[in-house]
C-alpha cells in the first residue's frame, strides 16, 4: 500500500503527463468537467502500474468527438450508445465516457442507459468504493463520495450503497469481488460477504460468456487462491464451477492430510510458482491454470472404498478429463482451452507409474508423443501435483521427474523427439506399396508410427524393407 502523499504523488505526475494535460485543458477550455477514474485512481494507492486510462465528463458522445477530434491521432466509437468514445492521443489510448445514471430492471445484468449530470452521482453507481474515486483534471482534486480511500488503507472491499442493492443491479460484481480478492489482496466486509451468499442465484441473469470472462480474469491473478476460497465459500462456485465445491471431504488416497479441494488449490499454487520460475515475465497461463484447478475432478464420481477400508480413485483422470471438456465447454471456453485442459487432465497420472522402474526409450517416446505440444505444461501440471508433507517422498518424486526430462532432452537431442513421425510419409507409402488414398494407408502410417516409437528412427531404407514385409502379411 502506497502511503497517501505518495500516490497523490505518482496521480499528479500522470496528470501532468503531456497528453492527459492537452486533454485535460481542451476539455476545460470547452467548458466541460473532466476526471481521472476508477482502476488508475486505485492502483495509485495500492502502488500498481497505471494503464487503461478512464475518464469520466459531462459532456456528451457528440460534444465528447467536437473536444477530442482535433487532437486524436485516431478515434472509435464503439462505445457510442454507451457513451463511451475511444482516442488514441499523442500515441497513447485512452476512453472518455459521459457521466452514468443507468438503471436495472431487475431481470437482466443489462441497464437502461442514463446519462447523468454529476460526477459523484457517476461514481457512487459505480461497483466497490475503492473503484468510486477520481481525480477532477486539470485542478487535480479527488473525489471521493463513498469512503474509498478508508477502505483503499484498510485493504477491504465493500460497495458504494447498500450490496443488496448493488449485487442485485449487476450480480456479476459478486464474482468480480472474488477476482478482486485476489488481484488486490483485499478482504470483503460483512455486509458485502453476507449479501453475495444470500444472493447468489442471482447470478444466473448474467451471460455465460461474462462469467467465463470473470472466472478466467480471476485464474490469471498472482494469487487465485483467496478469489477462488470466496465462490466456494459464497456459493457461488455452485453455480459456476460446482465440480470444484464437490471436491471438498474427499480424501485423496496419497494425501491423508488434506481432502482433495485443499490439495487441488496447493496444486495451483505450486503450478503458478513453477509457471513464473520457469517462464518469468510470459502472460499468466490459463489453460495451465485450468487444468492445475480440474485435474482431480473426477475423484468425486470414482471413489470406492476397497477391502480393508482403502479409498480408491481408479480412472478419475480420464473421467476427470471428461467432466472438464462438459464444464468448460458449458462456460463457452474457446475449443482448443477446452480440448487443451481436458488432454493435460488425461495424462495428468502418466508420470507416476516411471517412479516404479526406469522406463524404456520407447515409454518416454509416448509420453512425449502423448503430450504433444502441451509437454512443457505436463511438466509443470506433474510436478505441481506432489503436494505430499513427506518431504524423503516428494524429493524422490522430484529426482524421479528431473530424470524424465533429462531423458526426453536427450532422447530429443538424438532423434528430434518433439516431432515424432515415421521415417515414411503417406505419399512415399503410396508409392512404395503401389496403393491408392483410403484406409490402407493410415494402416500402413500408423505400422511405421509404432516401429518409430518402439525402435527409434531406423531411415528410409530401413523402413521401407520393414513396410514391405508387413504388407507381405495383410
Amino acid at each position: 500500500m502506497e502511503s497517501v502523499a505518495s500516490a497523490i504523488r505518482r496521480l499528479s505526475d500522470l496528470a501532468e503527463s503531456p497528453h492527459i494535460r492537452r486533454l485535460s485543458r481542451a476539455f476545460e477550455a470547452a467548458g466541460f468537467e473532466l476526471a481521472l477514474v476508477g482502476g488508475p485512481v486505485r492502483d495509485a494507492f495500492v502502488g500498481r502500474d497505471l494503464h487503461d486510462l478512464d475518464f469520466t465528463t459531462d459532456a456528451t458522445p457528440d460534444q465528447i468527438l467536437e473536444v477530442v477530434k482535433p487532437l486524436a491521432d485516431a478515434y472509435w466509437e464503439i462505445g457510442r450508445a454507451f457513451g463511451t468514445i475511444g482516442a488514441r492521443v499523442d500515441g497513447h489510448t485512452v476512453e472518455i465516457t459521459t457521466y452514468r445514471s443507468d438503471s436495472y430492471d431487475g431481470e437482466s445484468r443489462k441497464p437502461s442507459v442514463e446519462f447523468g449530470d454529476s460526477l459523484e452521482g457517476d461514481l457512487l453507481r459505480r461497483d466497490f468504493t475503492v473503484n468510486s474515486m477520481a481525480l477532477r483534471l486539470p485542478s487535480q482534486v479527488l473525489v471521493d463520495p463513498s469512503g474509498g480511500l478508508e477502505d483503499l488503507i484498510a485493504h477491504r472491499l465493500s460497495t458504494p450503497g447498500a450490496p443488496e442493492v448493488s449485487f442485485g443491479d449487476d450480480p456479476l460484481r459478486m464474482m468480480r469481488a472474488a477476482r478482486f480478492t485476489s488481484q488486490l489482496g483485499f478482504t470483503i466486509s460483512a455486509p458485502t460477504a453476507e449479501a453475495m451468499s444470500a444472493m447468489v442465484d442471482r447470478i444466473s441473469i448474467v451471460s455465460v460468456e461474462r462469467v467465463s470472462d470473470e472466472l478466467s480474469k480471476l485464474l490469471k491473478t498472482g494469487a487465485p487462491r483467496t478469489g477462488l476460497e470466496v465462490l466456494v465459500d459464497s456459493g457461488l462456485a455452485d453455480l459456476v464451477l460446482p465440480e470444484l465445491p464437490a471436491l471438498r471431504l474427499q480424501v485423496d488416497e496419497h494425501f491423508h492430510h488434506k481432502d482433495v479441494y485443499e490439495h487441488s488449490l496447493t496444486v495451483l499454487d505450486q503450478a503458478i510458482e513453477l509457471e513464473q520460475q520457469r517462464h518469468p515475465g510470459e502472460a499468466p497461463d490459463l489453460v495451465l491454470r485450468l487444468a492445475a484447478l480440474l485435474h482431480d475432478i473426477g475423484k468425486p464420481a470414482t471413489k470406492r472404498t476397497e477391502t480393508g477400508g482403502v479409498v480408491t480413485f481408479h480412472h478419475h483422470d480420464v473421467v476427470g478429463a471428461k467432466l472438464a471438456k462438459k464444464r468448460l465447454r458449458e462456460l463457452r471456453f474457446d475449443n482448443e482451452t477446452v480440448a487443451d485442459v481436458s488432454r493435460l487432465i488425461e495424462l495428468h497420472l502418466r508420470f507416476f507409474g516411471y517412479t516404479e522402474g526406469a522406463w524404456t526409450d520407447s515409454a518416454v517416446r509416448r509420453y512425449v508423443r502423448d503430450a504433444g505440444p502441451l509437454l512443457e505444461r505436463l511438466h509443470i501440471l506433474t510436478r505441481a501435483d506432489v503436494t505430499t508433507r513427506n518431504r524423503r517422498k516428494a524429493e524422490r518424486l522430484a529426482h524421479a521427474y528431473d530424470d524424465l526430462e533429462a531423458r526426453i532432452a536427450q532422447l530429443g537431442e538424438e532423434e528430434e523427439l518433439a516431432a515424432i513421425r515415421p521415417d515414411l510419409d503417406g505419399e512415399q507409402i503410396m508409392a512404395i506399396l503401389g496403393i491408392r488414398p483410403g484406409r490402407d494407408v493410415g494402416d500402413a502410417y500408423r505400422f511405421l508410427l509404432e516401429l518409430r516409437l518402439e525402435e527409434g528412427s531406423l531411415g528410409e531404407e530401413v523402413a521401407t524393407e520393414r513396410l514391405r514385409a508387413w504388407w507381405a502379411t495383410r
